[in-house]
């Protein structure tokens, strides 16, 4: 080979090496435009995608962009009849094509021939009824937020009025409600407890069952819920399923130390406009205790399958039918050597199993121009077993608890919109439940005590539920919502009928000012109503089975203060008053459910109780933007309640104020190939409360007493914790790739969890939340 044929040779391996090291990744934007009320799809929107080209929506309200480069892009619909609607920083990834349903509200035609642009808030509720309260948030966000690893409860500690109940789970608690309190929704309908190692009416666990494959963006409330919202207090997660891909197949791979995911999509057929969408996971840590990584032989074992399958047809509507499912077990054992029983808790065993699923069919259909109606059939089961075994000696083994939970739910739901004009929209719906329940509690309170049966009972009842609701638009700038929610259990025939009333005003284009009021109410947890007590004679009664719902009057005040384009300013002030509150039936006790995180009481109990929470909460949101983000939020707030001795006091979870720093901050390369991310996050807030253990009683009864009078006058230390992620994303032809570590308590600061006593030292010891935890995660989509 003579020289210049070398250098012709060496040019052309640099040019294609350069070709390859610079070529720009492709990949499809497409989706629908839907309007808001009526979920209906909008033709003869114009779509423009910011910087390169515009498409106008189709007879079914489609929009397709080609050949889009990877990065982030913009996107802005407009229509003379509709609000624009701007939807920023949407990531592209070369490795699946990016498929979008976008909400788009109708403008109120007035006098004056104007501009409308719609809500500049990001996170605007996707639910056009909740107006205060209320935000939005995206699969992205609980992937990017430091130690959210995917969890919609994790990543909801963010917010302003939100905190962790404990590190060792994803409880949470929402303006010093108990963390009971809360309600999970999926696609309209009321699911259980969607969490792997969850406790019996619960509403959290150890790790999340769902899966962010699934999950579309969903709405957060908080406080003063709309109509459509029942058997709650707290909080509602409203959670939404995205549609699997229904042109081409995708997948996804992610291994890490929560599990072994796997996930497909694609469509049914060709030129059929139906999909699936499967995720299933396998826990990591029982891999690992297998091959015998982890010592002890203490496994902590989960698995979980999720899905959502898409199936329109034509004039008939379209059904779904999704569901999740999740089996879950741990298991701990005696210490060999007894010498190393330092501590009474050395001296227990537990083993715990348990299962949830939820399976659903629903139909949406269009009635006309103005109408739609959408019904769903759903079934779910929760069963969980719990039993604990205290060794006095190595040889003699007692048993001190053993808990069968089985609760069966069979569920319909159907809810009708009907949109009168621009200005005037109505929403009415039932729900029915047909609960069957096996509950078994058979414990004792102290080491020597007997066993005694706590629950035994087995049956059926139902709740129903049915609401109203109308929206009403005077102007474009002014909103005005209004309804009625009912909730019966037939177990007792206790029913009650909720007021709910919303106002929004934008005041200007950056200014909004918002207000609520609702009446709420939840039923107690089932297995409460079959608590067994025995009387003076010995007697075994069921004291609880007539009592009434826990309610709750919110009232709430909402500023929102638009201080640049991708910038925003929330102040929120809200007061609730709580009332018919189970207490103990003793003017002496002051125990209140209202400080309980989760399980079924066994005491007698009366509706005699009351409480209240009352705060402020102000939070500074930069969306993200320029590859940056953040989102600065304080809470002042003091929750208080009283039992019947009339004493009003801290409830549990009072700890004061919460302040939360998040921020992140993406390092692009110029060709888009590569990402790489760091999030922080900051978490300072006031410590929960406890009641001082009586030293003197305790050393004699050989089990912690209580200076009950004193009840929750003491505060743990404050918590803080710093969260950092790291992550790295590889676009490729086709293929995205990532990479990530999760930091949880960056700098293994050991936060106080609580102060017990120990009978076998025979005095107080200090428990502390978890230290650091890694969490490492490698995903391939393609």
């Amino acid at each position: 080979m003579t020289n210049s044929q070398r250098i012709f040779f060496l040019i052309i391996i640099f040019t294609l090496i350069r070709g390859i090291g610079f070529a720009q990744f492709t990949q499809t934007i497409r989706g629908t435009v839907n309007e808001t009320v009526l979920q209906t799809p909008v033709a003869g929107a114009t779509v423009n995608l910011m910087g390169n080209k515009s498409v106008i929506t189709d007879s079914l309200g489609n929009f397709r962009f080609s050949n889009v480069p990877v990065g982030t892009h913009t996107i802005r619909i407009t229509h003379v009849s509709f609000k624009e609607a701007v939807v920023a920083n949407l990531t592209v990834n070369a490795g699946k094509e990016l498929v979008l349903t976008i909400p788009f509200e109708s403008i109120v035609k007035e006098q004056s021939e104007i501009i409308i642009k719609g809500d500049k808030r990001k996170n605007k509720p996707i639910n056009e009824l909740s107006l205060v309260s209320a935000r939005a948030f995206t699969v992205e966000e609980t992937q990017r937020y430091a130690a959210s690893v995917n969890d919609p409860l994790r990543m909801a500690t963010n917010f302003a009025g939100v905190v962790s109940a404990d590190d060792g789970n994803n409880n949470i608690v929402i303006r010093g409600n108990s963390p009971s309190g809360l309600l999970w929704r999926m696609e309209g309908i009321d699911i259980p407890n969607p969490n792997h190692f969850s406790n019996a009416a619960g509403s959290g666990g150890g790790i999340s069952i769902l899966s962010s494959q699934l999950l579309a963006n969903s709405d957060f409330l908080t406080g003063a819920f709309a109509a459509e919202y029942g058997n709650a207090l707290s909080g509602v997660f409203d959670l939404k399923l995205r549609k699997g891909n229904n042109e081409r197949r995708e997948f996804a791979l992610q291994a890490g130390v929560l599990g072994l995911n796997v996930s497909a999509e694609g469509p049914f057929k060709k030129n059929y406009k139906g999909s699936y969408l499967i995720n299933y996971r396998y826990s990591t840590l029982n891999i690992l205790n297998k091959l015998g990584v982890i010592p002890n032989g203490s496994p902590t074992n989960f698995q979980d399958l999720s899905y959502n399958i898409y199936l329109p047809a034509n004039k008939a509507g379209t059904f779904t039918l999704f569901g999740f499912g999740g089996l879950s077990s741990q298991a701990s054992k005696f210490l060999d050597d007894t010498t190393e029983w330092k501590n009474e808790s050395d001296r227990f065993r537990f083993t715990y199993s348990g299962k949830t699923y939820m399976n659903a069919v629903t139909h949406s259909i269009r009635l006309g121009s103005s109408t739609t109606l959408k019904s769903a059939i759903s079934y779910s089961k929760v069963e969980a077993t719990f039993e604990l075994d205290y060794a006095k000696t190595k040889t003699i083994v007692e048993q001190w608890s053993n808990e069968k939970y089985g609760t069966g739910r069979w569920g319909f739901n159907s809810m009708l919109n009907h949109k009168f004009s621009a200005r005037s929209s109505l929403r009415a719906g039932v729900i029915v439940n047909r609960i069957a329940y096996n509950y078994y509690q058979r414990s004792k309170e102290e080491r020597d005590e007997p066993l005694l049966d706590r629950i035994n009972h087995t049956g059926n009842t139902y709740t129903v539920q049915s609401y109203a609701q109308w929206q009403y638009k005077p102007t474009n700038k002014l909103t005005l919502n209004g309804g009625l929610h009912y909730l019966q259990l037939l177990l007792n025939d206790k029913g009650v009928v909720e007021p709910r009333a919303s106002v929004k005003w934008d005041i200007t284009n950056k200014h909004s000012l918002s207000a609520g009021y609702g009446l709420h109410s939840q039923v107690q947890g089932l297995g409460v109503y079959f608590a067994q007590v025995k009387d003076a004679s010995g007697n075994t009664q069921q004291p609880n089975k007539n009592l009434g719902f826990t309610q709750s009057q919110h009232y709430v005040l909402s500023h929102q203060y638009l201080l640049g384009k991708n910038l925003k300013l929330r102040t929120e002030l809200y007061y609730q008053q709580l009332s018919n509150v189970p207490v103990v039936n003793s003017d002496t006790s002051t125990f209140s459910t209202l400080n309980i995180i989760d399980g079924f009481v066994t005491d007698a109990l009366v509706n005699k109780g009351k409480g209240r929470n009352y705060g402020l909460e102000i939070s500074l949101e930069k969306y993200l933007s320029n590859h940056f983000y953040y989102m600065f939020s304080n809470s002042f707030y003091q929750s208080k309640y009283t039992a019947l001795d009339g004493i009003e006091r801290n409830t549990r979870f009072n700890g004061g104020f919460v302040s939360n720093l998040v921020a992140g901050k993406e390092f692009i390369t110029a060709n888009q190939r590569r990402t790489f991310g760091i999030n922080i996050k900051l978490v300072y807030q006031g410590g929960f409360r406890e009641t001082p253990i009586d030293i003197e009683r305790s050393k004699a009864a050989g089990a912690a007493k209580y200076v009950e009078k004193d009840a929750f006058t003491l505060q743990v230390p404050a918590y803080y914790r710093t969260d950092l992620k790291l992550s790295m994303k590889w676009n490729r032809k086709k293929l995205t790739s990532t990479l990530s570590l999760d930091l949880q308590n960056a700098t293994n600061r050991l936060n106080v969890f609580g102060r017990f006593y120990d009978p076998l030292k025979q005095e107080v010891i200090t428990i502390h939340q978890n230290g650091l935890i890694p969490v490492l995660n490698y995903k391939i989509e393609f």
